[in-house]
């Protein structure tokens, strides 16, 4: 029997949904608030929902002008996707269908949000049921918008074609699957190729918006429409519409990278193109148009077209680089705002930025460069869209008079733009803006003094050759604006002298580092302390990048630097404390063990135990604080001993609380998950602990932490993070180098987690690439491991054997993985030999192949001694490469006998010759097949 809604109950929901968004009545708001969430028991609240949402007008037993009937619907289509979203899998299928019968019509309502709220729930009903749970809405979907009918209103157009465009940023990689031998995206991208002709412009603008979900997605599909979307690209090139032409310019962007040989032919007519969106009055269209620039100027191959362009494109650059008349009214005679408080939405989310790799040669590097690009580091700009698959759209827009300096804008990117063709072009670019440099520096109006400061530093990288001549009397001059009274041009101003550091640090006469990098540096230091944050942060982060490219130049320095940082640990509010700690950890990080020394480490670490006990475990100051102590501990090395107790004690304490809480919320949808850099910035600075001290000490803080360290190492292993993954067997790598013996209890129910992990089948294709960073720190672990444990690793040969040879025979596996991965596999041949010689012949060529790309170390030394003890058990298996072995054998550069694992390489090298000799005829004519060069090495090296 049909379901018929109760219009008792029509009414009480209705009024309920009402109630709950008024904000005079915070009574009755309250009661309605704890009346829908008692509703939600009901197993027919959905029905009533789906009523609410496709009845255009109100019910007879709830009169309600169109307005308040308005705001009901907007609130009984987030009750109903909240519901879909929490508890799809408890919704009665009856209900489900009814809903899924009122979406098509709430898509055709005459109200654009109720288009929108429709077209949401429509997403989220096919991210819970999957494309497949729900098979007659996109063909029904397609037929609505390219109005098949003739039919079709043009609301009802624009709200299929809405949806679509969210169905498509939400499941792209559903739409690309093969199912039942079919992809949905073959027979969809067509028709929304064919909707972009459309005669209703938001039909068109949010087909593109579809399009450009697989504009950077390399699928067939895409590859077979090339042709037919690039002349409707071309053809939308003049759409009166904005909202199109901003697509236009976005899907010119994406396939720079996809089909840079489709745009090649056509740079001409693009350029022209790009400049003119770029010059017009809409910022939003002219900033899509700028990432054109920006992104064929990082393109290995395609920039070299844009050369002949370059004159006509720099102009429009500096140009966009000034404030706008808008940021000028929001930025223009900032005040002195050193003792406002921050507030909290001011403080932008930060994240653990150091997600620490194990590289092959023993040493320690971070994903990305320390401070990455310092142009976007200083000019905030940075988005986080880690949420968001390749190639889907964020559409939060920013509301307000937001900070112009906090988020992206046609200035930043067109800037970047210029920053990238320096480094293209390199001096012809600065001979561009010269001109400029000279009418805007000195001007008299502070918006283009700072734009010219601006492109200055932004040519820093690119053309630091040609504009060295002109730093003596440019450098003294940006010093002067470090007093500007526009606290904009003060901030730039930090920026581009930071930018310029590198050859104020180069300097080699006294007297020339007396007259500019001195004061360079000490104006810097003084801007960490002006009157605006703005500025402190600028001066800081400057600061940080003096540092790296100072390096231990700065050891005179340390003293006068870290005092000022004191004074800036009591003067800081909460946001520049974070860029503070990056300015102490980059210091200890260049400086190295010059940190230990009493009359520096003494001042310094009083003030960061202060903020230490300051800060609660729940603080997201926390990540900057752990990370900044993760270097001061290795910087200061065995003298971090006096504060090492209580700091791991609290390491281990923060693991406890956020493994619980996770656990907690994985049972309870109410409770949040807690933020994974809790985890990794804790997991990181006990590693860092266990590095610095001595053995002896570290192996104690571990035997006496509470819970037990490796249980919870281990549960941090499993994480769902890979982030947390990653961070987890870098610890378990470095517990088996430096506190082994409280390790080896727990490796029989460790390694198996760690196989587990190695195992590529397990790794789902579009989680590949984030996963590589955590099998990399796994295969060190297993090298670290197979060091110590020795014959202990036996039970576990067979399938580690197996997992590194599935990574080294991947081609997808990036270069530094494969190399952790045979030296690991190297290292189980050093007391297994006999467990891996057998298989020889299935990794042979895949292992002196790799082996051959990484720097010689005691890595790669102990790894080569592994396998040669391999081949001295199966010599047979060598055959099809055997003259590639030996050639590995003479260009291993660093055969110095002092130390024991180099002339213990030596030895077994020295003995597997003797072992050839001994098995092949005319050994000697044999070698002659080696190239001369490794022939010459080889006899220089050992006795042949």
């Amino acid at each position: 029997m049909a379901w018929q809604p109760s219009g008792e109950n029509l009414k009480t929901l209705a009024q309920c949904l009402k109630d709950s968004l008024s904000a005079f009545n915070k009574a009755a708001q309250k009661q309605a608030e704890i009346m829908l969430n008692q509703a939600k028991a009901s197993p027919d609240i959905n029905n009533y929902l789906a009523l609410i949402i496709s009845s255009s007008e109100p019910p007879q037993v709830f009169p309600a002008t169109a307005a308040d009937w308005h705001l009901v619907r907007c609130a009984a289509a987030l009750m109903l996707k909240n519901n879909i979203k929490n508890n799809y899998d408890k919704i009665p299928e009856q209900s489900l269908a009814l809903v899924k019968m009122a979406v098509p019509l709430g898509l055709q309502d005459k109200n654009s949000q109720i288009r929108s709220h429709a077209g949401t729930l429509a997403t989220e009903l096919i991210n819970k049921g999957g494309i497949y749970g729900w098979p007659e809405f996109l063909p029904e979907l397609l037929k609505t918008l390219t109005n098949e009918s003739g039919q079709v209103t043009p609301e009802a157009q624009e709200g299929a074609m809405a949806a679509m465009a969210k169905i498509c940023e939400d499941n792209a990689k559903m739409l690309e699957r093969e199912h039942n031998g079919q992809r949905p995206i073959n027979f969809l991208l067509p028709k929304l190729i064919q909707a972009t002709r459309s005669t209703v412009p938001k039909v068109r603008a949010h087909a593109l918006t579809a399009i450009n979900v697989f504009t950077p997605r390399k699928s067939q599909a895409m590859l077979n429409s090339i042709d037919d979307l690039l002349q409707h690209l071309f053809a939308l090139a003049e759409d009166p519409s904005i909202d199109v032409r901003k697509q236009v310019c976005r899907a010119f962007v994406n396939l720079v990278e996809t089909r840079p040989d489709k745009l090649l032919p056509h740079i001409e007519g693009l350029a022209k193109y790009i400049i003119a969106q770029q010059k017009g009055d809409d910022e939003d269209l002219a900033t899509e148009a700028a990432e054109f620039w920006l992104t064929v100027g990082e393109h290995d191959n395609l920039w070299q077209a844009l050369e002949p362009y370059i004159t006509d494109i720099i102009p429009v650059l500096l140009e966009c680089m000034v404030y706008s008349p808008e940021d000028i009214a929001i930025l223009g005679g900032a005040s002195d705002d050193e003792h406002e408080e921050d507030r909290e939405e001011d403080i932008k989310p930060q994240f653990a930025k150091k997600k620490l790799t194990r590289a092959a040669n023993g040493n320690t590097a971070a994903d990305m460069a320390k401070n990455g690009n310092a142009f976007e580091k200083v000019a905030s700009m940075e988005e986080d869209d880690g949420d968001l698959e390749d190639g889907e759209i964020d559409d939060s827009e920013s509301e307000g008079d937001e900070n112009p300096d906090e988020k992206w804008t046609l200035r930043k990117c067109s800037a970047a733009a210029l920053d990238v063709f320096a480094r293209d072009f390199g001096g012809p670019v600065f001979t561009s803006i010269l001109p400029y440099l000279q009418s805007n520096l000195k001007h008299a109006d502070w918006s283009y003094r700072e734009a010219a400061v601006l492109a200055l530093g932004a040519v820093a990288d690119g053309c630091m050759d040609v504009v060295v001549p002109h730093l003596p009397e440019l450098v003294p001059y940006l010093v002067s604006l470090l007093d500007d009274e526009e606290p904009v041009v003060r901030q730039i101003t930090c920026w581009t002298l930071g930018r310029y550091s590198a050859w104020a640090v180069g300097l080699t006469d006294p007297a020339e580092k007396e007259r500019y990098f001195l004061p360079m540096m000490d104006g810097i230091l003084k801007k960490m302390l002006d009157k605006n944050k703005n500025v402190q942060e600028a001066g800081a982060s400057a600061m940080a990048n003096l540092e790296e490219k100072a390096g231990k130049a700065l050891e005179p320095y340390c003293g006068p630097i870290i005092q000022q940082y004191i004074r800036c640990f009591g003067k800081y509010k909460d946001k520049n404390m974070w860029v503070l700690y990056d300015c102490v950890q980059t210091l200890a990080e260049h400086i190295g063990p010059v940190l230990a020394r009493p009359e520096l480490s003494n001042q310094l670490m009083p003030v960061l135990l202060d903020r230490w006990q300051k800060v609660g475990d729940e603080s997201r100051e926390l990540f900057p604080l752990l990370e900044c102590l993760s270097y001061v501990a290795m910087a200061l090395g065995d003298a971090f001993t006096p504060y090492a107790e209580p700091i791991f004690a609290r390491c281990i304490r923060i693991i406890h609380q956020n493994l619980e809480q996770a656990m907690k919320a994985k049972t309870n949808t109410d409770l949040d998950q807690p933020d994974e850099d809790f985890l990794v910035t804790s997991l990181d600075l006990l590693s860092a602990i266990i590095q610095a001290l001595d053995n002896d000490k570290a192996s104690k803080l571990v035997a006496n932490a509470q819970p037990t360290f490796f249980e919870l190492m281990a549960l941090c292993m499993g994480d769902q993070s890979d982030a947390v993954q990653q961070s987890a067997y870098a610890l378990l790598g470095d517990c088996a180098k430096y506190v082994f013996e409280q390790l080896k209890p727990f490796l029989p129910n460790i390694m198996p987690v760690v196989i587990k992990r190695l195992d590529m089948d397990t790794i789902l294709d579009e989680e590949v690439d984030n996963s590589f960073s955590v099998v990399n720190n796994a295969c060190w672990s297993v090298g670290e491991i197979a060091l110590q444990y020795k014959a202990g690793m036996a039970p576990f040969v067979p399938q580690l054997l197996q997992r590194c040879v599935d990574i080294l025979s991947n081609p997808r596996v990036p270069g530094g993985v494969s190399e952790n991965a045979a030296i690991a596999l190297g290292r189980l041949g050093l007391d297994n030999a006999e467990l891996v010689a057998p298989h020889l012949g299935n990794f042979a060529e895949e292992f002196l192949d790799t082996m051959d790309d990484v720097d010689p170390s005691e890595e790669k030394a102990t790894a080569l001694r592994g396998f040669t003890e391999m081949v001295t058990r199966n010599p047979q298996a060598m055959e099809s490469v055997l003259l590639h072995y030996f050639s590995t054998i003479a260009n291993y550069q660093e055969l110095s006998l002092q130390k024991p694992v180099l002339s213990e390489l030596h030895e077994a090298f020295q003995n597997i010759i003797n072992v050839y000799k001994q098995i092949i005829p005319g050994f000697a004519n044999f070698l002659m097949q080696m190239e001369a060069k490794d022939l010459e090495l080889l006899q220089r090296l050992f006795a042949l």
